[in-house]
């Protein structure tokens, strides 16, 4: 839980705790573990050493998957009920590629979602927003031979998110990597153009360099858009090198 006394703080003072922490850290700098505009990062960090692990060991225990356990239909968000969710359907699609440009093939990946109101089927989100009983926020797929994905789903809503007096998350999708074994799995989060709300959000501006934000940030593409059904986004995915795409430490349902 967050300290209640954090949670009073004003948006002025959030702000100001974010420029100066920028300022301190410098440009092109790797996001801190413990970022304090952003009140539960304290929580979610390792506080011990770091032990080696026996990877064979890890992998024992880890869940595989195969081909054949990834249904095409998992990829569209809209089709999972009877009936069609509520909101703005959108096609979000890209490629995954290393630093060198090479397609990263065959990789699994899943979303995870708010619906249009802002709010996800999870029990510790309980803030006044409908829940739609045709949309459950969750789907997968896998890349193709040049490293290609594509999500059918709905235009997620912001939400309110407790860090702070008056706090609200930009609207964004949770993307997952697993790479080729469980234990390389990445996470990170996909936001859209000209949220009003970038400036306002500890999460988002704990990457304190501008080039590195923008990269979390899809484009809207009017070619993945299709005509009387969708509008689409592109968003490419770099898991190395100089412009790779910022990952967080550890998945969450929600932020707080």
């Amino acid at each position: 839980m967050l300290d209640p006394d954090a949670a009073e703080a004003t948006q002025a003072e959030i702000t100001a705790e974010i420029a100066g922490f920028a300022r301190s850290t410098g440009p092109r700098a790797q996001p801190s573990l413990n970022f304090p505009p952003y009140r539960s990062s304290l929580l979610r960090h390792p506080t011990k050493d770091l032990h080696h692990a026996d990877p064979e060991q890890i992998e024992l225990w880890a869940p595989c998957f195969g081909h054949q356990d990834v249904g095409e239909p998992e990829s569209d968000l809209t089709i999972q009920h009877r009936g069609e969710p509520l909101g703005e359907r959108i096609v979000v699609t890209g490629r995954v590629t290393d630093g060198e440009g090479r397609p990263v093939s065959h990789q699994l990946m899943e979303i995870w979602q708010a619906n249009a109101s802002g709010r996800y089927v999870h029990q510790r989100d309980q803030h006044p927003a409908p829940i739609d009983p045709n949309f459950t926020g969750v789907g997968r797929c896998l890349t193709d031979a040049d490293g290609n994905y594509r999500f059918t789903t709905i235009k997620p809503g912001p939400y309110p998110w407790k860090n702070h007096r008056n706090a609200w998350r930009p609207a964004h999708i949770h993307f997952s990597l697993f790479g080729t074994e469980f234990t390389q799995r990445m996470i990170t989060q996909m936001y859209f153009p000209g949220d009003p709300l970038f400036g306002l959000d500890p999460i988002y501006q704990s990457i304190t360099d501008p080039r590195d934000r923008e990269l979390l940030v899809a484009r809207y593409d009017h070619e993945v858009t299709t005509p009387e059904w969708c509008t689409g986004y592109r968003w490419d995915i770099v898991l190395t090198g100089s412009h790779r795409t910022q990952f967080s430490e550890e998945p969450d349902k929600e932020d707080e």
